[in-house]
């Protein structure tokens, strides 16, 4: 299946000079769909996740069902200020500016196997954020998952060592 054919590029948004790509023609195609599901969650059938950790907010779409396809419960990163009870956060820079995630202190327990879930790998900055918030909270990573990676903004190689897999790869803007 042709996956980058379901993504819509749309120019200088959110700022000029940012070619954004905009999952939500995928999510709309059921089809579609349902395939990018079963291809981000393929690389990891045969380990054992006890949770999906899913990052704010396209990666709620995305991990939400796997989770509930595996039988397995979700893991919220959130912006500062979006979860009621006490948390852990950690902040970065995006390309747009600084910014702050947090997590619920008692969503992953120590030693639990996580599978992080995003639409988009670009800097890194908020990945980071949640790979040390999972590490804060002695959970174990076991994988990252994504649809999109832009190895030329440089977060791919940052994580590496994470089990790194994605779909589909845009070599420039």
């Amino acid at each position: 299946m042709d996956i980058k054919s379901k993504i819509r590029e749309v120019s200088d948004w959110p700022i000029a000079s940012v070619n954004f790509k905009d999952i939500t023609t995928l999510l709309e195609d059921g089809e579609t769909f349902r395939y990018v599901i079963d291809k981000m969650i393929e690389p990891f059938n045969d380990q054992k996740i006890d949770k999906i950790v899913v990052l704010d907010a396209r990666g709620f779409l995305l991990g939400t069902p796997m989770a509930y396809n595996l039988g397995i419960g979700v893991c919220l990163v959130r912006k500062k200020g979006k979860l009621p009870y006490k948390t852990v956060e950690a902040s970065y820079m995006k390309e747009y500016g600084p910014d702050t995630v947090t997590m619920h202190e008692d969503t992953v327990k120590p030693g639990e196997k996580v599978l992080i879930v995003d639409d988009l790998l670009a800097t890194g900055g908020t990945l980071g954020a949640a790979i040390e918030l999972v590490e804060k909270l002695g959970g174990d990573i076991i994988g990252v998952s994504l649809i999109i990676d832009l190895p030329f903004l440089g977060g791919s190689t940052q994580f590496a060592k994470y089990n790194l897999k994605y779909l589909v790869s845009y070599d420039s803007e």
